[in-house]
């Protein structure tokens, strides 16, 4: 099998995946919290407080700025509890899976043939992302990691995607991104990079085709 460095007839130099909305479902968006808060039992009054607590130290947290301990003190328990800290972490890591007509299979397709490097680009925690990357396979299908925790950074941020392009190099130029956030995908594109905008598995393929990458 020819390296990424040296296929010599790939469309791109390197192929940038978003992890949640793309290959996975959202890591901790509203639709996770919403089922954690259910499963809980919370009450109105403490889905309110916690909502109004989260974009700031999530923030933070998709940084690396603070732990994941940190932010679980800051936001969920800053008050009494009936539940741990344990339980609530472990329902939390439970929200991420895959789901139907996601870029999981183009993915595993890409891995297996290898036409340039293939890597990530996403907003997460280091404690999700990497339970993300170990629970479904996806560290081993990856060359790079790109993730906000890594990085301090965050999309859509211009400066992600610069330092991104600096961390690739020369030899890498022509870069491929595939997000599910317009204003990710728009970011990306006015950052140098040919972005795609996900809505499912069987356009991906179709736009990846039309791009010579399958």
């Amino acid at each position: 099998m020819q390296s990424p460095a040296t296929k010599k007839d790939a469309a791109f130099d390197a192929i940038l995946f978003d992890v949640g909305g793309v290959l996975l479902t959202n890591g901790w968006d509203h639709v996770e919290r919403t089922a954690t808060y259910d499963h809980f039992g919370l009450s109105e009054g403490d889905r309110g407080e916690i909502e109004a607590r989260h974009p700031a130290e999530y923030d933070l947290l998709e940084r690396d700025t603070i732990s994941l301990n940190e932010y679980l003190e800051r936001v969920v328990f800053f008050a009494p509890r009936e539940f741990s800290r344990f339980a609530f972490l472990a329902t939390m890591l439970s929200q991420s899976q895959p789901f139907p007509g996601s870029a999981m299979a183009v993915l595993q397709e890409l891995a297996e043939d290898r036409p340039c490097l293939l890597g990530l680009l996403n907003n997460e925690g280091a404690l999700l992302h990497e339970h993300r990357m170990e629970a479904f396979g996806l560290a081993a299908m990856f060359d790079a990691q790109f993730s906000s925790c890594y990085l301090g950074l965050r999309k859509p941020e211009p400066k992600i995607f610069q330092r991104v392009k600096q961390m690739l190099g020369e030899r890498r130029p022509r870069i491929l991104f595939i997000d599910d956030r317009i204003a990710n995908v728009e970011a990306a594109a006015a950052a140098g990079f040919t972005a795609i905008h996900f809505t499912g598995e069987h356009e991906l393929r179709a736009q990846l085709v039309q791009l010579g990458v399958l």
